[in-house]
């Protein structure tokens, strides 16, 4: 599969990007842990790019905005699909509205009632559907029950160009940045990130951030080949985190990142209490485990960008996952 994601499919993305999501900030994280303590590395400094601040409250928006937007009229007026954990189905939704197009999500069902209320919102049709069977559609880029245009949430070249437009952000922001870190679900985030990023500073370090319970692109580099994660559970990290590295995404994602660091559930429960308390910030999971690899040390020393993807989640369940019993709240 010959892939067309550059520096220069990125620049051009940012027209249709930039009419319905926006440039989001980058603030330093506290230096203090809610405990008092410093970092354990004085030489770290670690900044969040805040996706959460996107108008459907994730990045998913920059890639569905590309992907739709080079739709041709007739494509658009038959409809557009995509399959998603919440955040993606939002992304296409909203970007389906702006183009007058009617949308589809098949959501897996286990998906919060924040991100599926949200969807309805946005005027799109909701399909609930098993985990396996929206794996197995984005692996095989169909499903004979949708009919219209399938805009695939990562493995689609606009999709991933679109999302590369974070990775300009930071550079233009942040010049001397020395790393980032970015949570792998599919991988359209991170190796739209690092294809920006490594373009304009080559030295740039990139890393991916993985839960415990669903790490499949540490297990890829491990074995040198896309590989299925064995023991997968679901938690509460639901945006990130899936069954396997597609084997289409796999060279993308193994050019891109240097190493993947997984994280317990425990660390991104510790992360969400920092983000909040460190940067006012509510991030779900996903967002939270870029920061708590981050922490970990793991990423390395200087200037850290961690990439929180989302935050949509809804205060009552952010309480209850770090107070309580989160292995599969959602």
């Amino acid at each position: 599969m010959t892939r067309a994601i550059t520096l220069e499919t990125i620049r051009d993305a940012r027209p249709a990007v930039y009419t319905v999501a926006r440039r989001t900030p980058l603030v330093k994280l506290d230096p203090l842990t809610p405990s008092g303590r410093g970092d354990a590395d004085p030489a770290t400094r670690i900044h969040l790019k805040l996706e959460t601040l996107q108008t459907i409250g994730s990045f998913k928006i920059r890639g569905a905005a590309n992907a739709v937007r080079a739709l041709r009229p007739e494509q658009l007026a038959a409809g557009v699909w995509t399959v998603s954990a919440g955040n993606a189905g939002q992304g296409v939704a909203l970007a389906a509205r702006d183009a007058g197009a009617p949308c589809t999500v098949m959501v897996i069902d286990t998906a919060p009632a924040t991100k599926l209320s949200a969807i309805e919102r946005l005027g799109a049709r909701i399909v609930p559907t098993s985990y396996d069977e929206c794996w197995r559609t984005v692996e095989q880029h169909q499903h004979d029950r949708l009919p219209g245009h399938f805009v695939h949430p990562f493995d689609d070249d606009l999709f991933i160009s679109g999302n590369g437009t974070i990775g300009l952000e930071i550079i233009e922001q942040l010049p001397d940045v020395d790393a980032i870190v970015a949570s792998v679900g599919g991988g359209g985030l991170l190796s739209g990130i690092a294809t920006a990023a490594r373009a304009l500073k080559p030295g740039i370090r990139i890393y991916a951030a993985e839960p415990e319970t669903a790490a499949p692109l540490a297990t890829s580099l491990a074995n040198g080949r896309a590989s299925y994660f064995p023991g997968w559970q679901a938690s509460f990290v639901d945006g990130c985190g899936g069954k396997s590295v597609i084997p289409t995404m796999w060279p993308l994602l193994r050019d891109a990142v240097d190493s993947s660091i997984v994280v317990s559930l425990d660390e991104i429960k510790q992360a969400m209490r920092r983000v909040a308390t460190g940067a006012r910030v509510l991030a779900e999971g996903a967002g939270a485990c870029a920061v708590a690899a981050a922490l970990s040390g793991r990423a390395g020393s200087g200037t850290i960008v961690a990439v929180v993807s989302g935050g949509n989640i809804d205060a009552a369940t952010f309480a209850h996952i770090i107070t309580g019993d989160s292995q599969r709240t959602a």
